[in-house]
């Protein structure tokens, strides 16, 4: 059974991946978990959570600073315009993930969540997402033997953002977006944000 909690050096109890980092435990605290709601900001966690796939997603916060510079803070209108100007530019931004399918498919979703938008209204994209969110609570994990990659929500989320043309939004991929932008909670037992 390997052990999923941590105490900090401010005496709190979290999630043992958040540990003492800097970076980690503000994101912990403030953002992971916590429900996320907007087109744009889904847009964004949708693409950071897509340059995430195969690294780690402290490589990713360190540099979603630069991602934001880069990509206009994810504004969907403005990064559906892009070119391939603005990929080759992209591809040479050492602040960012330099991968150009990645990228690709950052501008591609932008494409196709403005359609969305178009087709249904604001707010297409966050009632989507949101639609996918378990009718029923899991039980909270108590080890890291718990967690789980996929679940039958973020294959059929994952299934119905492709079916749509969305670009790096795998099962294991979109069920790291649902315990970001809190579609469930995956707080451990035992952290101080686990509150049933």
């Amino acid at each position: 059974m390997r052990e999923a909690i941590a105490v900090g050096d401010d005496g709190k109890a979290r999630c043992i991946w958040a540990g003492n980092d800097p970076d980690y435990r503000p994101y912990h605290d403030n953002e992971w978990g916590k429900p996320l709601h907007g087109d744009r900001p889904l847009y964004e966690k949708i693409s950071l959570e897509g340059f995430q796939a195969g690294l780690s997603w402290i490589t990713i916060l360190r540099r979603r600073p630069a991602f934001r510079a880069a990509f206009s803070n994810f504004d969907i209108e403005t990064v559906a315009d892009f070119t391939d100007d603005d990929v080759e530019r992209l591809v040479t931004d050492a602040s960012i993930i330099r991968h150009r399918g990645k990228i690709q498919a950052a501008i591609n979703n932008a494409n196709v969540t403005r359609q969305l938008v178009e087709e249904r209204g604001d707010g297409a994209l966050d009632a989507l997402v949101w639609s996918f969110q378990p009718h029923e609570k899991r039980p909270r994990p108590r080890t890291l033997d718990d967690f789980v990659a996929t679940t039958p929500e973020s294959v059929a989320l994952s299934k119905e953002l492709r079916r749509l043309g969305y670009k790096f939004v795998g099962p294991t991929t979109m069920y790291a977006l649902m315990q970001s932008a809190g579609l469930v909670d995956d707080h451990v037992e035992g952290c101080f944000l686990a509150v049933d």
